[in-house]
């Protein structure tokens, strides 16, 4: 079974990948191995090495650091499920869309939809 460190880092590899719009075998050519390899890690039933992800990192223009973003620190055992349970708010495809659709529009028409939103968020 797959360590919940594992799947979450996997999960952000996915995340980054998509919002940039890159595809696996992109992201597989920039980094050196096969496609089936960045779909293994993605899924997190492979383990991704300190060096491979700051190569991902490196490919998808982000720190190593923000693999781990979002991942809770408790005191509880290492290997509890909760320890790592964070809202994992892109994880649907549509809100991944509606993310990446947003920043392709222009700053200024973006800034007045995001006010837009705002307001109508307010007053729901």
């Amino acid at each position: 079974m797959a360590h919940t460190v594992d799947v979450h880092v996997g999960k952000r590899i996915r995340q980054r990948r998509w919002l940039i719009g890159m595809t696996q075998q992109t992201l597989a050519d920039m980094v050196g191995i096969k496609f089936q390899q960045i779909q293994k890690y993605e899924t997190g039933s492979n383990r991704v090495s300190a060096s491979r992800l700051w190569d991902i990192g490196e490919a998808m223009g982000v720190p190593v650091a923000f693999f781990f973003e979002g991942l809770k620190d408790t005191d509880q055992h290492p290997g509890a499920e909760s320890q790592y349970a964070a809202p994992d708010l892109l994880s649907d495809k549509e809100a991944m869309e509606l993310v990446r659709t947003y920043y392709a529009i222009p700053e200024n028409q973006r800034r007045r939809l995001f006010e837009l939103a705002r307001v109508l968020s307010e007053v729901a």
